[in-house]
């Protein structure tokens, strides 16, 4: 019992201090300014950034803050900011639609933040801002719309036209850089958030990003950001006691995607639950920036569906330390791949570490095809040939993943491999590279040996209850291990098949029940 305290912890303390109140905004009555008093108008046209942040000031000048209220209608805007003990509140039928003039958001300083080393994809604006606020709230029954794809068609066009030029335009993509684009929130630095029952999304970029924040509440919300490309659902980078509970989330790019943009800094203590994600990447996934850390992480009771890549990433390829990471109870249905634990070194002056891994009572089904052909605007494909790709686990050589145990996993995968497609020769197991520098994604390898699950460079594997199942035939082998130390394997349930379906190379200390090893297979 004692092995499996870290896992607890964390989260119990999580749970204490996320049902506090937030400590001003809910002590007596508070005070309501209602947005139209200072001159907004709701009829969808008329800029009302002004007379919104003259709301919101006049609340945060009360020594107990305020209610900002936004009655029913439509209310355009450009950037606002948010600001200590004030709590904006959309009635029925209220909407904060987002300007689509480029000209109308504010690129935010952030004094006194770390320095990050990454700079090419975290854009500094949005619809609603906030810098070290403390005791900040968004709820209600109405909606926030960012208008993303009028906005950045909008930028698009203006730097073809050469008046506003985005000196890191993609080309190969045609699209203008992260940094161009405003995302839903920005809030830096704050503390004791709550945002609740509102429908958000639709930024021209990111939606909902929280860094550096602490005590974030996130509940019940509607997520729909799949205007245009890196539309991620929320990003939480590098912040302390988060709970995201009860919502759904249906995105363009990541659906909930914690990030590490400070080395020194981490996400710790964040518990996701009763989440259900619709993604054109991932569903949640840790990285790809991944500077400092991820730690004491509860992922549990998530539903995905129709999602591109994989249900669960977890990586580290920036130096970052991930450990004590639960991830319980995932139900993935027409999803491109289950499982991808990365350790790589693309930048910092070292690998990371990732250890202490737990994924159990999982059950995913993975398709032939692309599972997010029903997005307007997807995620890119491949560029090259390949079969339907394993899950997969691995390191760099002489960095090893340390202690993950998978149980109670049921995978189903479509088969339909074939030799002429792509093909790994289990003699040659050296041929699958090893992409130390690589963007992390399921798919940096190329093709793989396995159908099922591919390890390598990793120690203290344990793996219990699991069952592959396969809707046509599959030549390559279920189970494919490489440069693996400590491996313990029972009750591995696998179709039907008289071939060897677990392969082991460089492979010691290694134990396999009997039913197991009737499949082993040793280079």
């Amino acid at each position: 019992m004692k092995t499996k305290i870290w896992f607890f912890l964390p989260v119990v303390a999580l749970l204490i201090a996320m049902t506090q109140p937030l400590p001003e905004l809910d002590k007596g009555k508070v005070k309501e300014f209602l947005v139209t008093d200072f001159g907004a108008v709701p009829d969808g046209m008329t800029l009302n950034t002004i007379a919104i942040q003259k709301a919101i000031d006049a609340a945060h000048k009360r020594k107990k803050g305020g209610k900002v209220v936004f009655p029913s209608g439509n209310y355009l805007s450009g950037s606002i900011q948010l600001k200590s003990n004030v709590h904006l509140y959309f009635e029925e039928n209220a909407q904060l639609l987002g300007s689509t003039d480029p000209g109308d958001y504010q690129k935010m300083e952030f004094p006194g933040r770390p320095e990050s080393p990454k700079k090419d994809d975290n854009s500094q604006m949005a619809l609603i801002l906030a810098h070290k606020a403390i005791n900040i709230k968004l709820s209600g029954k109405g909606r926030i719309d960012g208008q993303g794809l009028p906005l950045a068609l909008h930028i698009d066009s203006l730097h073809h036209a050469g008046v506003a030029i985005d000196p890191n335009y993609n080309t190969k993509r045609n699209r203008p850089n992260e940094t161009m684009r405003p995302k839903l929130f920005r809030f830096s630095q704050c503390e004791n958030i709550e945002i609740t029952d509102l429908k958000v999304g639709e930024a021209a970029c990111w939606g909902l990003s929280f860094e550096l924040c602490t005590n974030l509440i996130i509940d019940n919300l509607t997520v729909t950001n799949r205007s245009y490309w890196n539309n991620d659902g929320m990003d939480i980078t590098d912040s302390k006691n988060v709970r995201i509970t009860n919502c759904d989330v249906n995105s363009a790019d990541d659906g909930i995607c914690l990030k590490s943009y400070y080395p020194g800094y981490s996400n710790d203590s964040i518990y996701i639950a009763n989440c259900t994600i619709r993604s054109s990447a991932s569903a949640i996934k840790f990285g790809s920036a991944s500077f400092g850390g991820f730690k004491n992480v509860t992922i549990e009771n998530i539903k995905v569906f129709d999602t591109f890549r994989s249900a669960i990433a977890i990586e580290s390829v920036d130096g970052a330390l991930i450990e004590n990471i639960k991830v319980n109870n995932i139900v993935a249905e027409n999803t491109g791949n289950a499982i991808f634990v990365r350790l790589g070194h693309r930048a910092g002056e070292k690998p990371g570490v990732v250890r202490n891994i737990s994924i159990t009572n999982m059950k995913v089904e993975v398709p032939f095809g692309r599972p997010d052909i029903d997005y307007d605007l997807r995620g890119p494909e491949v560029n090259f040939f390949h079969n339907p790709f394993p899950s997969s686990i691995v390191g760099i050589e002489g960095h090893q993943i340390e202690s993950i145990t998978l149980e109670n996993i049921e995978i189903i995968y479509p088969g339909r491999s074939s030799r002429s497609m792509a093909y790994i020769p289990l003699s040659d197991l050296d041929r699958v590279p090893e992409e130390r520098k690589g963007y992390p994604e399921f798919s940096m390898f190329g093709e793989l040996p396995a159908y099922g699950l591919y390890v390598r460079h990793a120690k203290n594997v344990k793996m219990s209850n699991i069952k592959f199942g396969l809707k046509e035939m599959e030549y390559r082998p279920a189970f494919v291990f490489d440069d693996v130390h400590n491996l313990n394997m029972s009750s591995i349930q696998l179709p039907n098949t008289d071939k060897e379906e677990i392969v082991l190379k460089d492979t010691e200390q290694w134990q396999l029940d009997d039913d197991a090893q009737k499949w082993l297979k040793k280079w």
